[in-house]
């Protein structure tokens, strides 16, 4: 199993701290904003006498609920088409397991949400990725990259919209480019879609659900834990329309018997949620996101492009080696008091050697930390570059 990149240098950032030093966390994407009252107030009224094991497949309820949420952004499924899972780490591997087996390759896009590599690594898949660059902010690579990895081996492609570690939403082009692949070459299109109302351009993201013609293609990956931050919920779903696929993803649902069941009664609750809560969360983040995007790109050697959704950005900065540079930052710097925890980005990347230059930074935080670990890492970069000036 890989180590996670956005958590092995926390024994760093913990020493950090036993020392004193005020650690900033740009490193993973823990929402500080608040879970919507309507969803913790349901915890607080639970009356059960029992915490009893919930359906396999979820709630009922809950699954009804999330039905009439999807129909209101676009896509039109039934509750039999949603299959509730432990967040939506479970449902991907869900995803992977039902559709694929041990020798199968399945074509990413890189960089990718570093933990992709976990899950086929115990499905026993093989990941072939395709490279996005930062130079055209990590576009969608071109379909023939696709086309040249497909062969006998190839069964699924997995996106990410809009996309961690990078922050990019795909343009409808590129997702109808993707479905006339799948379908030439019948493979399933997987997509982890969690982030869909961190999006900043006016529009909700499409998604591959709305997508005609490849019904029995698609396989949508959600989740509650950034939409309502409930990262601790751990509540998410498969949605397919395609019955066999479903059927065999019960099976492992049976297997591990049932999602939470008080996360599920938070989680029905989160559905009452008025548009109000994410106009101001998307105002915040924006915010959030052009005062460290356009703090980076003032910083010289830096280059960062803006993202157009979820909550991350990746800047490539003038360092040989991000990790060591990472790693010195918790180990060896302080400004102020305080340090900055990122993630590096080679991580992010199944090649070798890419990334090196790259670092993902999640702006989850106030302004006022975002600003301070700005100027933290500004300094932290002028010394690092004297260091090696020295040495």
């Amino acid at each position: 199993m890989p180590d996670s990149p956005i958590r092995k240098l926390t024994p760093f950032a913990n020493a950090a701290k036993e020392r004193g030093v005020h650690v900033i966390h740009l490193n993973i994407g823990q929402p500080d904003i608040e879970t919507p009252d309507i969803a913790m107030q349901a915890i607080r009224d639970i009356d059960r006498k029992v915490l009893e094991y919930s359906p396999s497949e979820g709630y009922s309820s809950y699954r009804k609920g999330l039905s009439q949420y999807y129909h209101g952004v676009g896509v039109d499924v039934t509750s039999e088409d949603i299959l509730v899972t432990t967040g939506g780490s479970e449902a991907l591997m869900f995803a992977f397991l039902a559709c694929l087996n041990p020798g199968d390759e399945i074509i990413i896009p890189q960089p990718f949400y570093a933990n992709y590599n976990a899950f086929a690594e115990i499905a026993g898949v093989h990941i072939v990725h395709v490279t996005a660059s930062i130079e055209n902010g990590f576009a969608l690579p071109p379909m023939e990259d696709f086309e040249a990895m497909v062969n006998e081996r190839t069964k699924a492609i997995l996106i990410c919209n809009p996309g961690n570690p990078t922050g990019t939403n795909y343009a409808d082009s590129d997702l109808e480019g993707l479905a006339k692949l799948v379908k030439k070459n019948d493979l399933f299109l997987f997509a982890d879609e969690v982030y869909r109302e961190f999006t900043y351009g006016g529009e909700l993201p499409r998604s591959i659900m709305s997508i005609r013609g490849i019904e029995e293609h698609a396989v949508m990956i959600d989740s509650v834990s950034k939409r309502y931050s409930m990262c601790g919920a751990r509540v998410g779903c498969l949605v397919t329309r395609n019955s066999e696929v479903k059927s065999a993803a019960m099976k492992f649902a049976m297997a591990r018997l049932s999602p939470p069941t008080v996360a599920q009664i938070a989680a029905e609750a989160a559905l009452q949620t008025p548009d109000s809560y994410f106009d101001a969360v998307r105002s915040e983040y924006m915010k959030r996101r052009d005062e460290l995007v356009n703090g980076l790109n003032q910083i010289e050697g830096v280059e960062c492009p803006m993202p157009g959704g979820a909550f991350y950005a990746v800047a490539k900065l003038p360092i040989d080696d991000a990790d060591l540079f990472c790693q010195w930052m918790l180990d060896s710097f302080v400004w102020e008091g305080c340090t900055v925890m990122m993630a590096p980005n080679t991580g992010f990347y199944a090649t070798p050697e890419l990334g090196r230059q790259e670092v993902r930074m999640a702006y989850v935080l106030k302004l006022e930390e975002i600003q301070k670990a700005v100027q933290c890492l500004r300094h932290g970069l002028e010394a690092y570059a004297a260091r090696a000036d020295h040495s």
